[in-house]
């Protein structure tokens, strides 16, 4: 897990696959990381609190690159 190197502070995040039939608690996190839409890319703020959202659904969400 690499920082943003446009943003040093950030980390980009990618929502790769659907919350269908997955827990409850899941949907909650991916909600709560802010994703709205299957494929999105959105920057958070890179704290440990972020870092535990996306460790417990690593496979729906995806850290990306800086590279657009």
């Amino acid at each position: 897990m690499t920082a943003n190197k446009a943003n040093p502070g950030t980390l980009r995040l990618k929502y790769v696959r659907s919350m269908i039939a997955t827990p409850v608690k899941h949907k909650r996190v991916v909600r709560g990381l802010g994703f709205t839409r299957l494929n999105q890319v959105i920057e958070r703020p890179d704290t440990a609190a972020i870092r535990g959202m996306v460790a417990k659904v690593p496979h729906l969400v995806e850290i990306v690159d800086s590279e657009r």
